[in-house]
């Protein structure tokens, strides 16, 4: 894992296609329990370095009911995007992932996760790219038939505070999906300490 950490991190196989020089945003390691499968990193985490160190991140880890600690703990949770360096911005925010980073490291990095207990795709390009073979539901279905993916996968929203406006729209989003997904989280965490 360290090696593949080590070329994920150096890659420019983007370079002059984004608006900064590559900096892919990755945490893994070969024990990690759960992973977080989101976007691309915003403005703020290719900056900083540190994914969901942001808005997003901080509803994201009360959606899952974790504290930062245990958020970024490697061996608990892999925090990989379907696109690892910011894209830029766009007309109404930011730039979609670029397509070259998911088939060029997912499969490799899923493969050097064996202890990985639950994929949590996080949006609609996470869900598309995983889920595409099995349906053709748009996201607001993936997410309420969330059961249909588990035990492999949990599609979810992007915790993004732009999104405050679809979690009004689907009430049940709160009330009936965050709860279990914490306990999910909660028995998997468990079982792991």
């Amino acid at each position: 894992m360290k090696d593949l950490l080590f070329e994920i991190r150096n890659c420019t196989t983007c370079s002059g296609l984004l608006p900064n020089a590559p900096r892919p945003v990755i945490r893994a390691n070969n024990i990690s329990k759960i992973v977080v499968i989101g976007q691309a990193p915003g403005r703020k985490v290719q900056q900083s370095g540190i994914p969901w160190d942001d808005a997003s991140g901080a509803n994201l880890r009360d959606w899952l009911g974790v504290d930062n600690d245990t958020f970024y703990n490697e061996d608990l949770f892999a925090l990989m995007p379907m696109g690892f360096c910011y894209p830029g911005t766009g007309k109404s925010g930011d730039l979609p992932p670029r397509k070259e980073c998911a088939p060029l490291w997912h499969s490799r990095l899923l493969h050097a996760m064996p202890e990985a207990k639950l994929i949590l795709l996080i949006g609609q390009y996470a869900q598309k790219y995983y889920l595409q073979k099995t349906d053709k539901k748009n996201l607001t279905q993936r997410v309420k038939d969330f059961h249909q993916y588990m035990p492999s996968y949990f599609p979810l929203p992007h915790p993004s505070p732009r999104n405050n406006l679809w979690q009004k729209k689907n009430p049940w989003f709160k009330s009936d999906l965050l709860p279990i997904l914490k306990a999910e989280v909660g028995l998997i965490l468990e079982d792991s300490l």
